[in-house]
C-alpha cells in the first residue's frame, strides 16, 4: 500500500487563518517570535501593544509582515481587550487562534519573598497574568465558529521552586491550572487549550527577574540538550500549536526548554 505524498511546503499551511498575538514589545518578544512564524505560514494577524510609550517599538514589526489589525491592549484598562475582540469581529467575523504572551506583577512585590507579598500586588499580577487568558478564552469563543486554539507562556517556576521567581511562580501555576479547565469546558466546541513552558530567554520580561543570568547559566549546565533555547524555537511551538496539525492536543503544557525541566532541580 502506497503512503500518501505530502508536500513540505504545505505542512504548515496557515493560510486564510486569523489569529490574535497579545504580548509583543519588542523584536526580541516571545510574542513577536509566534507572530514571525505564524505569518511565515500565511496566517493574518492581528497584533496588540501595551501603551503609547510601547507603539513605536510594536508599530514597525506589525507593519514588516503586514498586519491588518495593530491596536492598544493593556488588559488592566476597563474596556481595550473588548474593543480588540469587537474589531477583530468587525474586520474578519472569526478568530482561528490566540496566543497570549503577558505577565506583569508589581516590582515590590516580584523582587521580595512571596511570604511578604501584598494582597493587592499578588491580585494584580493574577489580573494580568492569569485571569485575562480567561477573559481572552470568553471573548474567543464565540469568534472560533469551527473551532480553534489558544495558548499562552508559561515557566518552570510553576511547578518547581526557582530562586527570585517568587510571586510568578503561583501565578504562572494558576495559569496552568487555568488551561486545563479552560481545555475540558471549550474542548466541545472544538477549541484546544495549551500553554508553552519556554526555558530561560533573555527578554525583557525576564530582565525583572533578579539574578536571571544565574538561571541561563545553570540551563546550559543542567538541561539535556546543555543549552538554552532561542525565541525563534518557542515561536514554531506557538505555530504548532495553532495549526491543524495539532487538533487532538488540548490541556498540555508543552515544555520548550532544552529538556530542563525533566531535571528537577532548586536553583540556590
Amino acid at each position: 500500500m502506497n503512503s500518501p505524498t505530502l508536500d513540505p511546503v504545505r505542512l504548515l499551511d496557515m493560510t486564510d487563518k486569523k489569529g490574535l498575538i497579545v504580548g509583543v514589545a519588542n523584536e526580541h518578544s516571545l510574542a513577536w517570535a509566534a507572530a514571525r512564524n505564524c505569518h511565515a505560514a500565511g496566517a493574518d494577524l492581528a497584533l496588540t501593544y501595551l501603551s503609547d510609550k510601547a507603539r513605536p517599538f510594536v508599530e514597525p514589526l506589525a507593519q514588516s509582515i503586514s498586519a491588518p489589525l495593530l491596536m492598544p491592549c493593556d488588559v488592566a484598562r476597563e474596556g481595550e481587550l473588548e474593543t480588540v475582540f469587537a474589531k477583530i469581529n468587525e474586520t474578519w467575523g472569526k478568530l482561528d487562534f490566540l496566543v497570549h504572551a503577558i505577565a506583569w506583577a508589581p516590582a515590590a512585590d516580584l523582587h521580595g519573598r512571596l511570604t511578604d507579598c501584598s494582597a493587592e500586588g499578588f491580585a494584580q499580577a493574577m489580573q494580568v497574568s492569569c485571569h485575562s487568558f480567561i477573559r481572552m478564552a470568553k471573548l474567543a469563543e464565540p469568534l472560533m465558529h469551527q473551532g480553534g486554539s489558544l495558548t499562552t507562556l508559561t515557566f518552570i517556576g510553576a511547578e518547581r521552586v526557582v530562586d527570585h521567581y517568587s510571586l510568578m511562580g503561583p501565578v504562572k501555576a494558576a495559569l496552568e491550572t487555568s488551561v486545563r479547565y479552560l481545555a475540558h469546558e471549550l474542548g466541545p466546541k472544538g477549541i484546544r487549550v495549551n500553554a508553552i513552558s519556554a526555558g530561560a530567554i533573555k527578554t525583557r520580561a525576564a530582565s525583572g527577574i533578579e539574578h536571571f543570568d544565574e538561571l541561563i547559566r545553570e540551563t546550559e549546565t543542567k538541561s539535556p540538550l546543555r543549552r538554552t533555547v532561542t525565541a525563534d524555537e518557542v515561536g514554531r511551538a506557538a505555530l504548532l500549536l495553532a495549526s491543524d496539525h495539532t487538533t487532538a492536543i488540548t490541556g498540555e503544557i508543552l515544555h520548550v526548554d532544552a529538556g530542563f525541566h525533566v531535571d528537577g532541580m532548586v536553583f540556590h
